[in-house]
């Protein structure tokens, strides 16, 4: 809707579109609220955002041109607009500091003007290979024919004459200095160039944020009972891998896997199926409560050996060497609980990325009325001291905009609103584009893998490995997402030690059969797990702000905290009841006393579960 068609009043006015305040708009219009969603930016999902290759360069500009422009302090006067016992609350650029320490590194060829370098590079050599041929014949022509030291194909020492050039070239270049790095190879051996990956730029969709969803985890359940999981698509994912002695291994997971493995002994696949069926008996009640012993002591505790002990660590729990016991019980509850519900794992990953997620909640929100507007700037919120609640939003045009609640994303929250313990911690994050699996297989796999610390001083790395059949990367390259707490100050620091240990990169002294990496990004966000829930004492009693993505695999902190604003907003009401299908709707009724949404309520409360569960679409 256009900013001068805006109506002045709302009943909730929510600014920025990341997950949970996507949630919030779609669950308070599902239940006749008016609402209002705002964000500044020119894109949806905020923090959430899935990009192209191309819009992800433009946006890694376009940052990085606001970080050199100076801050304005110019600082509009609204008094105008105040009514008595007002006084407004300015509010923070949302992209200012959240997104830092940006790198990008492009290691496959630069364009076409390469492409053409590398061509006649390669004539060349065919050329003097030819011309030593022709001479090597016409010496051949002179020797004498019955020398068995002197015959064609070798040398006076006995060594092939091809294999003697080849000597004489390498000490050459030997002596030239090292030769500049050529192209890497896209799958099947084609040269992959920048140029390349531009043109299919479009068939990227790159996360800013690296999650997966457990499959009986609390967005699963939200997207089934609210309906929502009709507007996406989602894909299995299809492994679990381990990083253990320098080589990449898949983790089994069901009970037919454990049997299957190859990397276990019979009676480690006992000791696992016994330890793994007591998981799921006991009742977290009858979890120790020895607050002092990790989890890893708890496994060998239980003479659990070296092998198990990593895979339910690292692959299972996926927890650090230092997680408490009950923290590391209740993570692999969770795993076992959420496998084989829709595939051999216990995750999903939306098609065309985790950004898709936002979007079908603002899509929703729209359907029973909510109000969108993009690229619309905000100024202020206007305080009533004594109530102590926000009465209105000025935008950035001037326009008064009246409402019952407010719904901040962190960002956008003045300084002088923020909580003392605010989060000091943040998220390292690293996406690449290579040209093959870190563990080839016939079929497209998507894969997560936790890398333990490789070093003391290094974080443990959670990747995740996205396939062209996930529409989030062009054919012939994979895209995989590198996640961490950020220890030594910069993503790049982070991660870069994971990536020249599992990657092939342009400073690679030796090339293996591992992946080549062709492009990557590296990048530090504020981690909205860390501290206390931002909406504390200081906020007005209507405003309630949003914190971003947390480190987290799963997603449930988001839907938790989406879920406990709503219930401060209308209490009374359901959050996110299921929407009718557009086809159940009847539009003339023959019983008037009963709503046609009613009719849908009582029709989706007599469906049985197996029925609810089929509406999420998981591509095999």
């Amino acid at each position: 809707m256009a900013a001068e068609d805006l109506p002045s009043e709302f009943d909730v006015v929510l600014v920025g579109t990341g997950l949970t305040e996507s949630v919030v708009a779609a669950a308070c219009a599902r239940v006749g609220q008016r609402v209002l969603h705002l964000d500044t930016r020119t894109y949806y999902a905020s923090k959430w955002a899935s990009f192209t290759l191309n819009a992800l360069l433009t946006w890694i500009d376009e940052r990085q041109e606001q970080a050199l422009e100076s801050p304005s302090n110019e600082v509009q006067d609204w008094s105008s607009l105040l009514q008595d016992g007002e006084e407004p609350i300015c509010l923070s650029n949302a992209d200012s500091a959240s997104i830092r320490n940006v790198q990008v590194f492009c290691f496959a060829s630069e364009g076409e003007e390469d492409e053409d370098k590398e061509l006649q590079r390669s004539i060349e050599e065919e050329e003097e290979e030819e011309e030593k041929e022709e001479e090597s014949k016409e010496r051949r022509k002179d020797k004498d024919e019955d020398s068995c030291t002197e015959s064609a194909g070798t040398t006076a020492d006995g060594q092939p004459r091809r294999r003697q050039q080849e000597e004489e070239e390498a000490g050459d270049a030997e002596k030239a200095g090292p030769e500049p790095p050529r192209p890497l190879q896209a799958a099947g051996g084609k040269k992959m160039t920048f140029a390349h990956l531009l043109k299919e730029g479009r068939r990227f969709n790159i996360d800013l944020v690296s999650k997966l969803m457990y499959a009986r985890g609390s967005l699963v359940d939200l997207l089934i009972k609210s309906n929502v999981s009709r507007y996406a698509e989602f894909k299995n994912v299809t492994r679990i891998l381990t990083y253990r002695h320098g080589n990449v291994e898949q983790v089994p997971c069901s009970r037919a896997d454990v049997f299957a493995s190859r990397r276990l002994s019979m009676v480690e696949k006992r000791k696992l199926m016994r330890f793994l069926a007591s998981c799921v008996e006991e009742k977290e009640e009858e979890e120790p409560e020895d607050g002092a012993r990790t989890y890893s002591e708890f496994l060998r505790e239980r003479q659990l050996g070296d092998n198990l002990q990593h895979f339910l660590l690292h692959s299972i729990a996926m927890v650090t060497e230092d997680t408490p016991t009950r923290e590391g019980l209740a993570s692999t509850r969770h795993f076992l609980r959420c496998l084989g519900r829709y595939g051999n794992t216990p995750f999903l990953f939306p098609v065309y990325g985790l950004g898709e997620i936002p979007q079908c909640f603002c899509r929703m929100c729209a359907v029973f009325g909510g109000v969108y507007c993009l690229r619309h700037p905000v100024s202020c919120l206007l305080l009533d001291k004594s109530a102590d609640r926000c009465t209105a939003l000025i935008d950035g045009g001037g326009r008064r905009i009246a409402s019952s609640h407010f719904v901040l994303e962190e960002g956008f929250l003045p300084a002088q609103l923020k909580s003392a313990a605010a989060p000091t911690r943040s998220i390292s994050r690293g996406v690449l584009i290579t040209n093959r699996s870190i563990l080839p297989s016939d079929q497209h796999q998507v894969s997560v893998v936790t890398i333990p610390s490789l070093e003391a001083a290094l974080p443990a790395v959670r990747m995740v490995e996205l396939s062209p059949a996930t529409m989030t990367c062009a054919p012939g390259t994979y895209l995989v997402h590198l996640t961490c707490q950020s220890q030594l100050g910069s993503a790049y620091e982070d991660l870069w030690p994971v990536v020249t240990r599992m990657f092939n990169t342009e400073q690679s002294r030796d090339r293996d059969s591992r992946p080549d990496v062709l492009w990557c990004f590296y990048f530090n966000v504020d981690d909205g797990g860390a501290g206390a829930e931002p909406d504390g004492d200081r906020l007005p009693s209507n405003v309630y702000v949003c914190s971003g993505p947390d480190a987290e695999l799963g997603h449930e902190r988001a839907i938790k905290q989406a879920e406990a604003i709503f219930r401060k907003i209308v209490p009374d009401q359901d959050f996110c009841p299921p929407a009718p299908n557009p086809e159940d709707i009847l539009y003339d009724a023959d019983d008037p006393e009963e709503p046609a949404d009613a009719m849908d309520k009582r029709d989706k409360d007599e469906e049985p579960a197996e029925l609810q569960e089929q509406q999420l679409q998981v591509e095999e």
